[in-house]
């Protein structure tokens, strides 16, 4: 499902370079659910944000689902993402206009359009199709993050990426959401790649991958 090959990430710091990635060599199946863990600025969201083609490597190549998406263009990688990838991220991202279930129907505006009832299908899988016509305002953090889940979903994408997915919530709640996420991951058989700081949490990948000073120094099966 991914594969990278010698990948490097380098932002320009005056007349420097801060490499960020150096030489990143990765394969991930598909189906398989995998954690990225390391220390801040360890390169772990840059990761991330490369594997989202929502950033561009500086060197080397990304493969996606067996095309590789290396020189695409920004129009290109957007369809790339509209198709392929569903997004979770730490604080919701949700829009504070929206019931829930708007904001779920915009994982599909880029993706073949809207369809309401797939929408309601999405929140009644993450247990809110009572909380269907509630904006975030009115939701709790865990109930927020399940919104965001069903968004991610709702497209059926081979590729989720989850960064740090029980990063705002409460041990309880935190279990809650990845029981979700695990569930859904094995009804649907799409990739999850998903950054978290909590080793608890990483156990309920298949794998675990450990990042240090921009290089993957350790794996781990979980």
């Amino acid at each position: 499902m991914i594969r990278l090959e010698n990948l490097t990430k380098a932002y320009p710091m005056g007349k420097r370079e801060l490499e960020v990635l150096k030489g990143i060599n990765l394969h991930i199946k598909k189906g398989e659910m995998v954690a990225i863990m390391g220390p801040s600025g360890s390169g772990k969201t840059t990761m991330l944000n490369l594997i989202g083609c929502l950033d561009s490597l500086t060197s080397g190549s990304y493969f996606l689902d067996g095309r590789e998406v290396t020189n695409l263009s920004r129009t290109e990688l957007a369809q790339v993402r509209a198709e392929k990838i569903g997004f979770i991220f730490q604080s919701y991202n949700l829009l504070p206009q929206f019931s829930a279930q708007a904001n779920v129907e915009l994982g599909m505006r880029y993706a073949g359009g809207i369809d309401s009832a797939r929408a309601q299908a999405a929140l009644e899988r993450v247990g809110l199709a009572d909380r269907a016509h509630h904006k975030p305002t009115e939701l709790s953090g865990g109930e927020q993050q399940r919104v965001a889940i069903a968004r991610a979903l709702v497209k059926n994408p081979p590729l989720i990426l989850a960064d740090e997915p029980t990063g705002n919530l409460d041990s309880h709640t935190g279990e809650e959401v990845m029981t979700i996420l695990t569930d859904l991951h094995n009804e649907q058989h799409n990739t999850l790649v998903m950054i978290t700081h909590e080793a608890d949490i990483a156990e309920y990948c298949q794998r675990v991958i450990h990042f240090k000073d921009g290089l993957i120094v350790r794996e781990d099966a979980s």
